[in-house]
């Protein structure tokens, strides 16, 4: 996601946010947040709230304490003003609305790191944004590595042979450097696997160069090892020089935070939003 758009972005949302005065628990208005995070009708949106209302229920938690129905005055626009009903959600109930939405969205991408995290500084929300994309391409890269293992083991019968396949295909993508030369470069345990520890622009290429190679299997049913190979090791020689063009050196690329610890992170926070969610309690009129 742009850095340009995180800040507008970050600047709506803080923009929207309403203090109840006695309890001081934050809170937004359901309308506002329709079209903060792109929705267009209100008949769509309110049924994303009700999944979010099941998932807090499931989470143990009464969904009347963080989805309390208000009602509010609006402008017509003649001077004259009507009453129409809204919601007040307390930052879970944002949080879990959001996770009910479509993550292909940027807003709805920004709106679950924004309400997941307890602080609402912009440079730790893009942070966080830039870490869960790169644990969404990890989880990408397994998928593709995966289905190439099933195809490769149905045509071949070899366990071995992808370990071997996807060997080959890590030392086209890394300039002629093999997979255990690459862990020694980046110092990452035998046991772990390199992905873990790759930034997210060289997972995102082993994975396109995956999804090339499984496609092509396919179409062209290769059905031998020497075949498959040389397939894959020309679709990361491809998307290589497609980095070198953009000066993108994969090998020469730091080592990133390892994956598992990340994940592990990411949902100690999740849990520490559930653990202080707090009841609200607000009469909002406008």
């Amino acid at each position: 996601m742009e850095k340009e758009i995180i800040i507008r972005l970050h600047k709506d949302f803080e923009q929207s946010l309403f203090k109840d005065q006695e309890t001081g628990v934050e809170f937004w208005l359901a309308r506002n947040l329709q079209n903060l995070l792109g929705y267009t009708k209100w008949e769509n949106f309110a049924k994303v709230i009700e999944k979010a209302k099941t998932s807090c229920k499931t989470s143990g938690f009464e969904a009347s304490d963080h989805f309390l129905d208000i009602r509010k005055m609006v402008d017509l626009g003649s001077g004259a003003k009507r009453e129409i009903e809204d919601i007040a959600l307390t930052r879970y109930a944002c949080y879990l609305i959001a996770q009910n939405g479509d993550p292909s969205k940027d807003q709805i991408a920004f709106a679950q790191t924004y309400f997941a995290v307890q602080t609402r500084k912009q440079e730790i929300i893009e942070k966080r944004i830039a870490e869960i994309e790169r644990l969404n391409a990890r989880r990408k890269l397994s998928i593709s590595e995966k289905e190439l293992s099933g195809i490769i083991y149905e045509r071949l019968s070899d366990e071995k042979s992808f370990a071997r396949i996807r060997s080959k295909g890590d030392t086209a993508l890394f300039g002629g450097k093999t997979t255990e030369r690459m862990k020694q470069k980046l110092k990452i345990p035998k046991s772990r696997a390199l992905a873990d520890f790759l930034p997210t622009i060289t997972i995102k290429a082993k994975d396109f160069a995956n999804e090339i190679t499984n496609f092509n299997i396919k179409r062209d049913d290769l059905r031998t090892e020497s075949g498959i190979t040389g397939e894959h090791v020309k679709n990361n020689q491809e998307v290589r020089k497609l980095l070198i063009k953009r000066n993108i050196k994969p090998e020469e690329l730091p080592p990133a935070e390892d994956a598992k610890k990340l994940e592990r992170k990411l949902a100690a926070e999740q849990k520490k939003l559930i653990t202080k969610a707090k009841p609200l309690d607000v009469s909002q009129n406008e």
